[in-house]
């Protein structure tokens, strides 16, 4: 099946060089030869070259076509921004934060603006290419797994010399006679020409090194195959890290990514691989799905997402329109391809909203643009058109609020209350504001993703320091609902001179603060000796026993291993407990005492505020309307917040 399709592939490439050459518009191939300008020579030198070798000359003319769209950032700030990348490796026990605090220090802020585009169709050498086609050729032929991948992928996903906006160099060779030996004992097996099976080989190789990841560093310009190396940085360059291998070896694989996730403020990237029956399989090494699996099975809330390409999306440009001003950046030059329909499987929709839904109607014909939330703002993520009496935009998963609107003279226009899409069954809710205001008890501005790591974890007391034979004074059920959680025990039980919060298996025994009383009306906790496992040492990132009872709860402890973490403390002599208080490790985005917050609610034009408030507590109380979607601001601090509405009075963050 392979060997027809790239047979077909080849064949309908002759037949398109064929027609252009007769046809009496510019081809695609003469446009770039143009838009080299003095760098023209260089291209159909490489042209030349390859004169004789259909398939070398039409992968020639792929890249050249769509040169013209890549470019590498340059200038003195380039440096500044790698040295993050470079200098977390050997800086990781000290943490992320002092890697940036540091660099910060010596070199300043980083300052993206003051960087340039230099465009790879003015620059680019004939040698380098040509050795790029040479290289990408040898792979491709010289695997096993090779016979079945097509020709199209080849093209999209192993020929392509880089990744994004960093500087070109000379990279397959190095990465090839790095990772190739990796694959000596599958490429000797049966397995031999199962792509699927050699790209899980190699993935389980790369994932033995350590991964440094982190999100608090600067982000949006590619790094490059140094990567490979330093394996640092966050989704974005792990993803890359992984793509450098896979196109160096021959593995028909990539970025599959979210222009914005479903429930959190940013993008999101992730690595895939073709099957020979081109089905997509996904994995990230900087996360724990580190194993292949069917695209369909991928979890997270995705709305729409895009497989990064080499070549530009015409059809994508074209129908989003020419017109600069009236096409969000992210649609004018795409260089990726439509998914969704791989990850979402049976529910994949078709997304139809009549207008008499909408505030606002779109022209006939109009283009209009589905958004997603992020700090208070809607970033566009797919688009449609508007038909008839009806906006249509296709291949949309659910379980993602999103919002429609129109983007006119460089200014994105709502087109109504935003809405929820519901993942099974298709069916759309929006969020309008009724008349009628409902109490509304906050506790935090985004989700806090620690707070699960304590469902299962444990109060235990014992009177030997080794907790053999412990009493159980409180278990964890579910997810702590705010920052300070107070729990009053009707039973104080035996005295006991030891107590201790032992975490739930495989969540690394999270935790920010504890506290122990012997009565509920207490507000003095008692003191006493810290305690933790044996052998045990403190470690410089993770075990920092001591921050869980530093009256702090921005800091905690994160115990160095899955499972068996816990810490207590040792009063001296057995006490009562009546009560107890934890709070879990958190990201500082429950409710702060003294910030000053802001509450807004969705309308059909924007956000409207229901006024300001400072915090006296880790609560705030309002007044919102009911079925209302809803967005706190932290003015003091901090930069992340989320949608979310009231359901059954507690806040459903989106």
């Amino acid at each position: 099946m392979n060997s027809l399709k790239m047979w077909m592939a080849v064949w309908t490439g002759i037949c398109v060089a064929v027609f252009l050459a007769c046809h009496p518009g510019k081809s695609r191939l003469e446009e770039a030869l143009e838009a080299a300008g003095e760098n023209r020579s260089e291209l159909e030198q490489v042209l030349d070259h390859y004169r004789g070798d259909s398939l070398k000359s039409l992968a020639a003319q792929f890249l050249i076509e769509n040169m013209p769209c890549h470019y590498a950032y340059a200038g003195k700030e380039l440096e500044k921004y790698r040295r993050y990348f470079e200098r977390f490796p050997p800086c990781a026990w000290r943490g992320p934060e002092f890697v940036r605090d540091s660099l910060l220090e010596v070199d300043g802020a980083f300052c993206p603006d003051s960087l340039y585009k230099v465009y790879d169709i003015h620059v680019i050498k004939s040698d380098y290419l040509i050795r790029n086609i040479d290289q990408a050729f040898e792979v491709w032929h010289g695997q096993p797994w090779g016979r079945h991948v097509d020709f199209a992928d080849f093209l999209e996903f192993i020929l392509p010399y880089r990744m994004g906006t960093e500087t070109l160099s000379d990279w397959r060779q190095e990465v090839y006679d790095r990772y190739n030996p990796m694959l000596d004992s599958i490429r000797a097996s049966a397995d031999s020409t199962d792509v699927l099976a050699v790209a899980q080989a190699l993935m389980d190789s790369l994932s033995v090194g350590t991964v440094y990841f982190t999100g608090l560093f600067p982000s949006g310009i590619t790094v490059g195959p140094d990567l490979v190396e330093w394996r640092s940085g966050n989704c974005r360059e792990l993803t890359d890290l992984v793509t450098y291998v896979f196109r160096a070896l021959g593995i028909p694989g990539g970025c599959d990514k979210m222009l914005m996730r479903g429930d959190k403020n940013v993008a999101h990237y992730w690595n895939f691989v073709v099957d020979g029956e081109d089905s997509t399989y996904f994995a990230s090494i900087g996360q724990s799905s580190k194993q292949f699996a069917k695209a369909e099975t991928y979890w997270d809330p995705k709305g729409k997402v895009y497989r990064e390409t080499f070549s530009l999306n015409r059809a994508m440009r074209d129908a989003c329109g020419r017109d600069t001003t009236d096409v969000p950046p992210v649609f004018r030059e795409p260089l990726m391809q439509d998914v969704t329909a791989a990850y979402a499987g049976k529910i994949n929709r078709f997304l139809r909203i009549p207008a008499d839904s909408l505030a606002l109607v779109p022209h006939a014909g109009e283009t209009v643009y589905l958004c997603l939330a992020t700090r208070g703002t809607w970033v566009p993520v797919g688009y449609g058109r508007f038909e008839g009496d009806t906006v249509r935009i296709d291949n949309v998963q659910g379980d993602v609020v999103f919002r429609l609107v129109v983007c006119r003279k460089g200014h994105l226009v709502s087109l109504g209350v935003p809405f929820l899409l519901e993942k099974y069954t298709g069916a759309v809710r929006f969020f309008r504001a009724g008349e009628e205001r409902q109490k509304a008890v906050l506790l935090q501005k985004f989700k806090e993703d620690f707070q699960a790591h304590m469902v299962g974890g444990v109060f235990e007391a014992s009177d030997h320091p080794d907790f053999r034979c412990p009493d159980t004074l409180f278990a964890i059920k579910g997810r702590p609902p705010r920052l300070r959680n107070v729990v009053c025990l009707p039973d104080k039980g035996e005295a006991r001179r030891y107590v201790r919060y032992y975490g739930p298996p495989t969540r690394h025994c999270n935790v920010s603060e504890l506290a122990f009383y012997v009565s509920a009306a207490d507000t003095a906790a008692l003191c006493g000796r810290i305690v933790s496992p044996p052998d045990v040492a403190e470690g410089r990132i993770v075990n920092q026993f001591g921050n869980v009872f530093d009256g702090d709860p921005y800091t905690s402890m994160d115990y160095r291993e899955p499972s068996g973490g816990w810490v207590g403390m040792d009063f001296g002599r057995p006490m009562h407990i009546g009560k107890l208080v934890y709070m879990p490790r958190n990201r500082d985005n429950f409710i702060r005492t003294g910030d000053r917050y802001e509450l807004f609610y969705a309308t059909a034009a924007g956000w409207e505020s229901l006024g300001e408030q400072t915090a006296e507590s880790d609560s705030l109380v309002y007044k919102v309307p009911r079925g209302a979607l809803l967005y706190l601001r932290d003015h003091t601090r901090g930069s992340d917040d989320r949608i979310f509405e009231m359901v059954d009075g507690r806040q459903k963050l989106w």
